[in-house]
């Protein structure tokens, strides 16, 4: 009910797609089945495959692709999960049910991660993935069982299709299976590997097929690594300046309670001689920070320069360390005073956002809200002016990306469009409009490649009139062109 609650609160206020990234993972997993060129090669070679095929049966629908309620019902489902996970894997650990409830508690109600939880991103996913391999770890350790290894494995597989950070993981984690295993160390060890390095090797051949290149997801044109080029940013190369940065947002998103309490909870558990869950929990923080080092993978916050908003939630990958760590906080002193420490511990996590309970102090929805102020005005725009004017069959020449929401808001099929996803037909129908340009209408973002087979097929004496033309602030022209005298057109 709790994570059902703040999806409503999420979807009510219209907030599901501030964030670009979740409109683009949830029209991946549309066009995998509704477009010009449908099929495998829809998933891209990028973004990991796994959210987009759980997203993929919600999206079919079109009445619940449009409206985009569904497309939360993944993340909010891994949500759950996760704070199962967790709260088991820190009964097993502490051997305190009121420790676990206050782990779990403090996971579950940080806002950042309300917010994440309902919309179409894949940290909750990963969470979930992070979680259940913390348990089964645990229970190895204490069992040495081929089940727990197995169980460890396939978290972890589920992990490495959905977010690269659980690539990092597993020589980590094959290292801890072989030093705690009881018996048969080096097999238990490849077993756990074995299952949890299917998932890069599945993605490896992946993008070997469909590109040429089994590392297109890292050099490739659509990388981050291609994305950021040789820009500079504040902790590249520095590893100091990548760590403020990273602690930073990790605060921002933690909230100020949690992170002291975290931070005295690792004294706590070490007290108590908890260190593989720390270690294990602290990866992904670590992961981040190599990655803001030597990735091209920049995180900014407001309160340092450039003083503005850009991957904050990364700083949400060191929130399961803060809960479990706080956890330990309420396992030190005997076991009838720990159900009162957890209610401190919690009121103490928790009392930052009780004071801050304006979404505008989430800093995970400022930065969708603020950074998509100008793209969600124009997206509104392109599609108040498609709906009453489009017709089904007359087509749409246009860029991908950003515009695939106009198209969702006006309820225009993703087959309808014509986009670069399309491949080679599009390629073709670019290059040799007078052969194979067939569309009525163009969608275009000043000088993007939709534009200039605009401007190549009136070479061929091919007709497109500018219908309209959208600026707004701080963001590229778009125009929009009917074809005239041509196939859907009129002379």
């Amino acid at each position: 009910m709790w994570s059902a609650a703040a999806v409503w609160f999420v979807y009510a206020h219209g907030w599901t797609f501030y964030y670009g990234d979740a409109e683009a993972h949830w029209d991946i997993a549309r066009r995998i089945l509704d477009s010009r060129t449908p099929g495998y090669d829809q998933i891209g070679t990028v973004w990991l495959p796994l959210p987009h095929w759980l997203l993929m049966p919600l999206a079919r629908v079109d009445a619940w692709w449009q409206s985009g309620f569904a497309a939360a019902i993944p993340s909010a489902s891994s949500f759950v999960m996760a704070g199962g996970f967790l709260f088991c894997a820190v009964r097993r650990l502490f051997d305190s049910v009121a420790a676990a409830a206050a782990s779990t508690a403090l996971f579950a109600t940080n806002p950042n991660v309300l917010y994440l939880q309902s919309i179409p991103m894949t940290e909750a996913l990963f969470w979930a993935s992070l979680s259940a391999l913390l348990y089964f770890t645990v229970r190895f350790r204490q069992t040495g069982g081929w089940g727990a290894a197995a169980g460890a494995g396939i978290a972890c597989c589920a992990g490495t299709l959905t977010r690269y950070e659980a690539w990092f993981l597993i020589p980590f984690v094959a290292a801890y299976v072989a030093w705690s295993a009881k018996r048969r160390r080096i097999a238990m060890a490849a077993w756990f590997a074995v299952l949890a390095g299917l998932g890069p090797a599945y993605w490896l051949a992946h993008n070997w097929w469909l590109s040429g290149d089994p590392l297109e997801f890292y050099r490739g044109p659509y990388s981050a690594l291609a994305i950021q080029g040789a820009s500079p940013y504040p902790g590249r190369g520095n590893w100091r300046a990548a760590g403020l940065y990273y602690r930073t947002a990790s605060e921002l998103c933690a909230g100020v309670g949690l992170w002291w309490a975290g931070l005295l909870g690792v004294l706590g558990a070490f007290a108590k001689r908890i260190f593989w869950p720390l270690a294990l929990l602290g990866l992904p923080g670590a992961f981040y920070v190599w990655s803001m080092h030597s990735a091209s993978a920049p995180i900014f916050v407001p309160s340092l320069w450039p003083n503005s908003f850009y991957n904050t939630r990364y700083g949400l990958a060191v929130l399961p360390l803060l809960a479990v760590s706080s956890g330990a906080l309420v396992a030190l002193p005997p076991r009838k005073a720990r159900a009162a420490v957890a209610l401190l511990v919690v009121a103490a996590g928790a009392i930052f956002w009780v004071i801050h309970s304006d979404p505008r102090n989430w800093i995970t929805f400022q930065e969708s809200r603020v950074n998509s102020e100008g793209r969600r005005e124009w997206v509104r725009e392109v599609s108040d002016y498609l709906r009453p004017r489009y017709v089904a069959g007359a087509g749409i020449l246009s860029a991908s990306g950003d515009f695939r929401a106009a198209y969702r808001q006006a309820g225009i099929p993703l087959r309808e469009t014509f986009t670069v996803d399309n491949g080679l037909p599009w390629l073709a129908a670019i290059h040799r409009p007078d052969l194979l340009l067939q569309e009525e209408w163009a969608v275009v973002m000043g000088g993007d490649a939709a534009q200039s087979g605009v401007n190549r097929a009136g070479r061929y004496g091919i007709r497109y009139r500018l219908e309209k033309t959208i600026i707004v602030k701080n963001e590229p022209v778009i125009e929009i062109y009917r074809r005239i005298g041509g196939r859907h057109g009129s002379a």
